[in-house]
């Protein structure tokens, strides 16, 4: 019996459709009688160090844990799940995690920004690891920077060099998330299904030339993300000009799985009718959308409470982006950041350009600001774009997408004044919406400082495929994920 143990605290369902995909039956519980006859282990986890230890404790999970990895029963830990199996985490300096594996999780360096989102490189050092050299999908604040010499590690960098796998005896803990990270993860995931006890670090190892160890390839190996963007209407995905005159656009899971197979590193699903209707976010689309593909999902409409971001994780999301209710709710963020961790927070930001004349002496220049949208752009929510983008990282939000209503749907490239004073504002990541027609509108919002690209009519007709994109950035010496 494979089970994964549901701590309240991760993306369950994207754990469960990725053994899906590999035809492999999997149980899901919190109780301790049912880990104690588990014959394979699975600890995922997103959010903070302290409610997942706190949640292992008060079910009587973390002592079944311990006594099932002394049996040599096989254990994947995934992101939290490898942070909770370490000595314990900055995050929470005085709580103790289970001590499996020696080492101390700090936070990562305030010269990236944090947390961690995406695609980054992991190189193994060992020639015996069941990890190799590739891609994966991250969304963390928080890492080992070294690893003990009894066990097999991979490393990632970003900011500095930290440990992104570690494996050894009955083993495999993972800083990244094999579930999201597309066929990458599932190679991960069928080899460790082959492998009834994982192989121990020795002497003899031979150590890969040049590895991650000997020092970093260099100080960040992310990419920069390109995501389409779902907007979603009565099952439908729908695309307009300025967020009206929609049009449908196909299927959301049909079109998440083109995507995917077209190298898409993750995908956003917004239910636009869901805030201006006052209706939830249709779970059967998330769940839909989440068994066919696997890469993050991130998905918002509608959300109002942690109960509403609770049902969508649950149905299959990875992050949900919050936008009207926190406009009108502030604490929504930090509520939500406190539930499940600031990296499964995305605050949506819909700004349009302002001009207003400033009378002066000197001059009489029109200067530019942007003022937030609300409610599909239907509402003028009297803030200062830019302003709230730095309150709702204060609050809690790990991301910031960003849409310039001006430009939406037009093709007519971004708005890179925006994205510059935004991203200049925050120190979290910034996904640049709204305009996109091209890859070299695409490069320029990167040069102005968005750290992923969302875009919906290009692909959406077929005019230009996310693998072609891709390929058109990386000609220009845009790292991205190939």
């Amino acid at each position: 019996m494979i089970m994964i143990i549901d701590t309240g605290l991760g993306n369950i369902a994207s754990v469960q459709s990725a053994f899906s995909a590999l035809n492999v039956d999997v149980v899901t519980s919190s109780e301790p009688e049912m880990l104690e006859q588990a014959t394979r282990i699975v600890l995922p986890g997103v959010g903070s160090f302290q409610a997942g230890m706190e949640c292992l404790r008060e079910r009587g999970l973390d002592q079944v844990l311990r006594t099932q990895i002394d049996r040599l029963v096989p254990l994947l830990a995934i992101c939290l799940g490898m942070q909770l199996l370490t000595d314990g985490s900055d995050e929470a300096p005085q709580l103790p995690g289970l001590g499996i594996i020696p080492g101390k999780n700090v936070r990562l360096p305030d010269s990236v920004r944090i947390p961690q989102q995406g695609w980054n490189r992991v190189f193994p050092e060992s020639g015996r690891s069941l990890v190799i050299d590739g891609y994966a999908a991250f969304a963390n604040s928080y890492a080992l920077p070294d690893a003990h010499s009894d066990w097999n590690p991979a490393w990632t960098n970003y900011g500095h060099r930290f440990v992104s796998a570690v494996n050894r005896d009955n083993i495999l803990a993972c800083q990244f998330h094999p579930e999201l990270s597309g066929r990458y993860g599932l190679d991960l995931l069928r080899r460790w299904l082959a492998n009834p006890v994982l192989p121990g670090r020795s002497s003899s190892l031979n150590r890969i030339e040049n590895s991650a160890r000997s020092g970093p390839r260099s100080i960040n190996d992310s990419t920069v993300r390109i995501i389409p963007c779902l907007d979603v209407m009565n099952g439908r995905v729908v695309k307009g000009i300025r967020f009206q005159n929609l049009r449908d656009s196909g299927d959301p899971a049909e079109r998440a799985a083109l995507y995917e197979r077209q190298g898409a590193d993750e995908i956003v699903l917004l239910d636009i009718a869901a805030s201006p209707g006052g209706l939830k976010t249709r779970l059967d689309a998330v769940r839909r959308v989440r068994k066919r593909i696997h890469i993050p999902l991130t998905v918002g409409g509608g959300i109002r409470s942690v109960e509403d971001a609770s049902r969508l994780l649950y149905a299959g999301a990875d992050k949900i982006s919050v936008n009207s209710a926190a406009v009108r709710r502030p604490e929504l963020i930090s509520d939500l950041a406190q539930a499940f961790g600031r990296q499964c927070v995305v605050v949506a930001i819909d700004a349009r350009k302002r001009l207003r004349k400033i009378n002066s002496l000197v001059s009489a220049k029109k200067t530019c600001r942007w003022e937030v949208l609300i409610n599909g752009g239907r509402i003028r929510a009297g803030r200062g774009a830019v302003e709230w983008a730095s309150e709702a990282e204060l609050r809690g939000a790990g991301e910031i997408l960003l849409t310039s209503w001006d430009r939406d749907g037009t093709r007519s490239g971004a708005d890179l004044a925006l994205v510059h004073a935004v991203s200049d504002a925050v120190s979290v990541p910034v996904v640049c919406s709204g305009g996109i027609g091209s890859s070299d509108d695409a490069f320029q919002a990167i040069r102005a400082g968005a750290d992923a690209i969302l875009a919906a009519s290009i692909f959406h007709d077929n005019e230009l495929a996310v693998a072609e994109l891709k390929r058109q950035l990386a000609a220009q010496k845009i790292p991205v994920r190939l």
